[in-house]
């Protein structure tokens, strides 16, 4: 029996595999990706539903990662209108605020210049006049309230849309597929794996291990065995309420740790989101906590009144995802958010995985892997340019 032979396989079909699939099979490559469940059914699926700057990196000098952010942010408005737009965010400044309206006028300030200070970009102080159209915000003890842009998506639909594109250029998909083991045999893998049950098997020039929050569980089914890098998983949860703000996308400073909560319109209702919380257990089995949700909702309240008899058992619905961050001691909101990629061999890397990630910055990463992979992918016909393709 023939073994099918692809240029490469690209493991977990959420959106980093989703683009890492769309960036080989634009430059011409034949390419397989393995999901075991359905395209953005995890972490793709339950994120703040933001496509942004990341404003509070500057907070800890990540400036390159803000910089590529904004950019691909203005690329994804551009190629998928009717899936990313541009809103609104608000940014009450208290009395009792971590951080006072000088800093905040400072940081949106190098927000701009890093976006190109266009348009785009922009930002003011909202004056106070316009400060009781703020969809019912508290203002006692408000200093200053200021707004700048960002975008917003449907982060599975978003997913769901580059895997089409990738299959328009040629890419394979196969669902309720799990590897098995990936094999090394000189310069390619033979790759096994459970398709629907049935076992299957390939090879390919290279392997991209693209699984989100099952990156090391993926590479421990590789041979010979692979680095890793000892990580965390962080929850994230999201409550939505049935209510709704109109003005835009609200970004808050949680009373209990001062992080940074988002209080946004979804779908005609009300999402309030998210939590950091250490994970330990099965990823298939992430959960909203109770305690996740009371802090929620007692954020929520601190800045909206209307909310203040606002119990759990009002929340309509709840969801958690993972974020995969590196181990450390320091604090979780203090630690890089930057992609970082691990391969099998510095000198002629046949296998990457991709550790960490966002999903405004999806595209670039999947360019990073095709730069760092291009040594052993054969040579083809490039049939598009991903930074062009509409979604």
């Amino acid at each position: 029996m023939t073994v099918p032979h692809f240029d490469m396989v690209v493991v977990g079909g959420g959106i980093h595999g989703a683009g890492v699939a769309q960036a080989a099979a634009a430059r011409g490559h034949a390419v397989l990706v393995l999901e075991q469940h359905d395209i953005g059914s995890g972490t793709s699926s339950r994120s703040s539903k933001l496509i942004h700057g990341g404003l509070r990196y500057l907070e800890t000098g990540q400036l390159p990662l803000v910089y590529q952010s904004l950019h691909e942010r203005e690329r994804l408005i551009k190629n998928a209108p009717n899936l990313v737009h541009r809103i609104p965010f608000y940014l009450p400044v208290y009395q009792h605020s971590k951080r006072g309206p000088l800093k905040i006028r400072m940081g949106l300030s190098l927000y701009a210049l890093l976006g190109g200070l266009g348009k785009a970009v922009s930002f003011r102080k909202v004056p106070k006049t316009e400060w009781a159209a703020l969809d019912g915000l508290e203002t006692k003890g408000l200093s200053a309230v200021f707004q700048y842009w960002d975008a917003q998506t449907d982060d599975q639909a978003l997913t769901q849309a580059v895997m089409r594109s990738a299959q328009t250029l040629g890419a394979k998909l196969a669902l309720s597929a799990t590897l098995t083991s990936a094999v090394k045999e000189e310069a390619r893998y033979r790759i096994h794996f459970l398709e629907n049950a049935e076992r299957q098997q390939c090879t390919t020039d290279t392997l991209v291990n693209a699984a989100g929050p099952w990156v090391n569980a993926v590479a421990d089914c590789v041979s010979p065995p692979l680095q890793k890098i000892e990580t965390e998983w962080v929850q994230g949860t999201h409550i939505i309420i049935d209510d709704t703000v109109q003005q835009g996308i609200y970004y808050l400073e949680a009373p209990q740790d001062r992080r940074p909560v988002f209080v946004m319109p979804w779908k005609g209702r009300l999402m309030v989101g998210t939590t950091e919380t250490i994970f330990k257990g099965d990823p298939s089995e992430v959960r909203p906590l109770e305690s996740e949700k009371t802090y929620l909702i007692e954020t929520l309240a601190t800045y909206f009144p209307r909310f203040r008899s606002l119990q759990t058992s009002d929340i309509q619905s709840a969801f958690a995802g993972l974020r995969v961050l590196p181990k450390a001691e320091s604090g979780l909101g203090q630690r890089p958010r930057e992609t970082r990629f691990v391969v099998d061999d510095g000198q002629q890397p046949r296998l990457l995985s991709i550790y960490g990630g966002k999903l405004t910055t999806y595209r670039a990463t999947a360019q990073q892997v095709m730069d760092q992979l291009a040594k052993s992918l054969p040579r083809r016909k490039i049939i598009a340019d991903t930074a062009e393709i509409k979604l």
